[in-house]
């Protein structure tokens, strides 16, 4: 058995483990991070993100601060905000009022100062205009207050994470899975993982799991979220089987938050297994809120229009996966194709088109042709038709007396040409994790006490996230965790 010793060990090379790595090396202890992918497939789930970053601001001086802005864009652009008081009334509200409060304010009181962190370390941040906004009189108006996005998407994050740790001097080993934390029942010492083909241990002084959750598991997707999960496609990493989760536990971690909830979106139906890095996150298909969604029987099943797709499109993944034959159609008229996303346009979707409803019903793969056009005249006699429609807020534009409600931007489905996408269930990640200190990110055990040795970060951190989930949250929060347990596990390794 081969043997190495640094300070910090570092698990995985994600958005959250390149941040706890640079944090650490800011405090001059050495690191090493051991990653289970290739260097061609690291990167995590991070890869495939879409790079929109969901933070606290109030005022254009707070979005200055992560990117240039004009003069000419501030005076013609409505950014919005996101007070600390809205961010934390989106996560409430979007998990039920679940969300740990300790957690929660740590992410939105940190998230700002956090991701001006990320730009020192040469990560660009550019204004969101191409998903979150929309001219209105002349004016760019941002909605979902999201105005921010990483540059060149979550690879392009990753990507200068990466070269910031390379100038940094980190060590990273690829193809190196860890298979068990080094614990002698009083602390943590290391890792024992499988490198190259070869079992080595790596020794340390303080260890970071930030090695994702447990989305590319069937086994435990299945266990966890319950039958039927296992058919599930995988939006991102083959890699993230759970791994640091179990090693966590069999050494008597305490499990938090919602174990049996995840992150899951509309997909395209005949997309890979997994994530595939060339594509990243445009298998997704995000503007149902124009449209209608129906399922194999031809009926709608959800309300498309219950909220900005930010704050639905998490949690309607799973409804797809509840469907029969786990599939359902987007279908949309020529009143809304410019507001279509970019991911309806690419190569790789599986769509159907038609001049009539008559000539689109029986090209819908799978689908109750009768049913589908008696739903859509039971919808387009539903809808108000004295409520102007306004795609850049929640315009009240709704159906009367049809259940499910669409609650806002209903419009009749009249206009063709029709143009039809088939979707699935597409997982992003899980939801459960660790429970952890919330001023250290030091694991805890079963005890609530904190284990010598061993911090968390990213998708590992339970309890932030119930049933549902505001987008643009998860790559801050793998960054705050991140940053945060990095400096913890040097500051102990130092001592």
């Amino acid at each position: 058995m081969q043997k190495r010793e640094t300070d910090v060990v570092v698990v995985g090379k994600g958005n959250a483990a390149l941040c706890a790595a640079l944090s650490a090396r800011e405090q001059g202890v050495s690191v090493a991070m051991l990653e289970a992918a290739s260097e061609d497939e690291s990167g995590g789930n991070s890869r495939f993100a879409g790079g929109v970053m969901r933070f606290a601001y109030a005022t254009v001086d707070d979005l200055k601060r992560l990117t240039d802005i004009t003069d000419e864009e501030v005076a013609g652009s409505d950014f919005g905000t996101n007070t600390r008081e809205e961010y934390l009334d989106d996560l409430y509200r979007l998990t039920s009022y679940r969300t740990d409060p300790d957690l929660s304010e740590l992410l939105v009181d940190r998230s700002l100062d956090t991701l001006a962190w990320l730009r020192t370390k040469g990560v660009r941040f550019n204004l969101n205009f191409g998903r979150q906004s929309g001219l209105v009189n002349g004016k760019r108006v941002f909605f979902g207050r999201m105005p921010i996005e990483a540059s060149g998407g979550g690879a392009g994050l990753v990507q200068n994470l990466d070269a910031a740790a390379k100038k940094a001097g980190i060590e990273v080993r690829y193809e190196a899975r860890v298979t068990a934390l080094l614990y002698d029942g009083e602390r943590v010492s290391g890792v024992r993982a499988r490198h190259m083909g070869k079992v080595t241990e790596f020794t340390a002084k303080s260890v970071v799991l930030a090695s994702g959750g447990f989305e590319a598991n069937p086994e435990w997707r299945t266990r966890y979220l319950g039958p039927g999960w296992e058919l599930a496609k995988v939006r991102g990493s083959r890699f993230n089987v759970g791994d640091g989760l179990r090693m966590a536990l069999d050494i008597g971690a305490a499990s938090y938050g919602n174990w049996s909830g995840c992150h899951a979106t509309g997909w395209d139906r005949y997309a890979p297994e997994f994530g595939d890095v060339n594509v990243g996150d445009q298998f997704q298909k995000h503007s149902y809120i124009f449209g209608l969604l129906v399922n194999a029987d031809g009926r709608r099943f959800v309300d498309e229009g219950a909220d900005f797709h930010s704050f639905t499109y998490a949690k309607y993944g799973g409804e797809v996966l509840r469907q029969p034959g786990q599939f359902a159609w987007q279908v949309f008229d020529a009143k809304v194709t410019r507001l279509l996303r970019s991911e309806y346009r690419i190569k790789f979707v599986t769509k159907v088109t038609a001049d009539s409803l008559e000539a689109l019903a029986p090209r819908l793969e799978g689908v109750n042709a009768g049913q589908f056009l008696q739903t859509v005249r039971e919808f387009n006699a539903a809808v108000r038709k004295d409520v102007p429609f306004d795609h850049t807020i929640k315009d009240g534009k709704c159906t009367v007396g049809l259940s499910p409600a669409k609650s806002n931007w209903a419009q009749p489905l009249d206009t063709p040409p029709f143009d039809a996408y088939a979707t699935t269930c597409g997982i992003t990640f899980t939801f459960g994790g660790l429970r952890i200190d919330k001023d250290t990110g030091q694991v805890l055990d079963v005890h609530f006490h904190p284990i010598p040795g061993l911090y968390t970060a990213g998708e590992m951190v339970g309890g932030l996230f119930y049933f549902n989930y505001p987008s643009g949250t998860g790559l801050v929060s793998g960054a705050v965790f991140g940053r945060m347990a990095g400096a913890s596990a040097a500051r102990a390794a130092k001592n």
